[in-house]
């Protein structure tokens, strides 16, 4: 994913301010490693139930399956591999981030809702930008499985109001004061 956007940036055919990058579930471990390795890249991020703490994902969720599809944490090349695929231990003090949204369910059966909020923690008390970094918690559904398909819609179009708004799209601009 690097490769890729350096080779559209370097072409001219966008540029970091345009590009936005969205993943979701296992997902989350390209994205939330793609951030963190090369923030400059992206103008915004979304991640929808995103695993993003893959050395604690064993722990939660679905349990010893995510052993069997990630890697074992007690078996020594797979926790180098799962520690770099974890995205919150690349989290680095003092670095510009991307505007970033991440969205979890409280009823998520497979990645718990503490591991995003936990994320966008760190995420927040190590960002140096002004970018917005925004947790939305879902309270009906969980990893997108039994939610009403008017929620689904109003999921997706909060997703791309987020998008266009940190692409400068005209018409998804706040107006006014907006912390009232």
């Amino acid at each position: 994913m690097i490769a890729c956007t350096d080779y559209l940036i370097n072409k001219n055919y966008t540029s970091p301010k345009k590009v936005t990058i969205l993943g979701g579930s296992a997902g989350g471990i390209l994205m939330g490693r793609a951030m963190t390795e090369r923030p400059d890249l992206f103008g915004a991020v979304i991640i929808e139930s995103g695993v993003l703490n893959t050395l604690r994902n064993e722990l939660g969720g679905v349990g010893k399956s995510a052993a069997q599809e990630y890697g074992n944490l007690n078996n020594s090349a797979d926790f180098k591999g799962l520690l770099e695929m974890d995205a919150y231990h690349h989290i680095k003090k003092g670095v510009k981030y991307p505007a970033t949204l991440i969205t979890s369910g409280i009823n998520d059966p497979r990645v718990a809702p503490w591991i995003p909020a936990k994320f966008v923690a760190k995420l927040l008390a190590n960002n140096s930008s002004n970018n917005p970094i925004l947790l939305k918690i879902d309270y009906a559904g969980g990893h997108g499985g039994d939610i009403p398909t008017v929620q689904r819609y109003a999921n997706i179009g909060d997703i791309f109001a987020f998008a266009l708004w940190q692409l400068g799209v005209s018409d998804y601009q706040p107006t006014g004061d907006i912390t009232k």
